[in-house]
């Protein structure tokens, strides 16, 4: 049975699991999920994704949601411990540096420009009116955060050492979204290492692929 992906190609999160899925060339079927019908409210969908949020996989019965808890089992299954998109599990501190990459992505990172991309772009999308001024709250805080980035991509070639990780790529479906809105901290002179791994990461055929769709 093909892996079964239910999402929608628009939504950030089904993007992040679909760039894993290009980056391994696994075979899937995509179930497209009518986000603005609110297909993920219905019961049926409810009944697997309890929170209503997209996407969710179905591998030959076994179902799984939050995009990053499926692009981790993805990897382990389907060869990205052989490719080095994951550490394998007896190679203790490159576990470690993994998971490190991984949880700063979603603390530092996804925290200020996932609530950017609301404001800015969702919100108008729904109708509904910008937050200006919380807007002009997060901006600086995500350019403190990039300041930290500059200081470890100084020191190793991605976030978890000198071989891309899922945790660089968590980083695509969002970070792309930042130009939209004029916001350049990801191709800043200002932060040169940052600036070298955002095009690193972005120019990969994965990300073009799934970006482009």
């Amino acid at each position: 049975m093909v892996l079964k992906l239910h999402g929608a190609t628009i939504a950030t999160c089904t993007k992040r699991v679909l760039t894993v899925i290009e980056e391994l060339s696994i075979p899937y079927e995509l179930v497209p999920v009518n986000f603005f019908a609110g297909e993920h409210k219905d019961p049926s969908f409810l009944a697997v994704q309890p929170f209503g949020q997209i996407p969710y996989i179905d591998d030959d019965g076994f179902k799984l949601f939050e995009s990053r808890a499926i692009c981790r089992y993805l990897a382990l299954k389907y060869g990205g411990v052989e490719a080095g998109l994951v550490p394998a599990a007896g190679e203790l501190e490159k576990v470690a540096l993994f998971e490190q990459a991984a949880s700063i992505e979603t603390s530092n990172f996804d925290a200020s420009a996932s609530k950017l991309a609301y404001e800015n772009l969702f919100k108008p999308m729904l109708g509904q009116t910008t937050n200006t001024e919380a807007v002009k709250a997060l901006i600086p805080v995500l350019e403190g955060k990039i300041a930290g980035y500059e200081v470890m991509l100084g020191k190793t070639k991605y976030l978890a050492g000198d071989v891309v990780t899922i945790a660089d790529l968590f980083h695509l479906s969002y970070g792309s979204l930042l130009a939209q809105q004029k916001i350049d901290f990801l191709e800043s002179e200002k932060y040169p290492n940052v600036a070298r791994w955002w095009k690193d990461i972005s120019s990969r055929p994965s990300w073009k692929k799934v970006s482009s769709a």
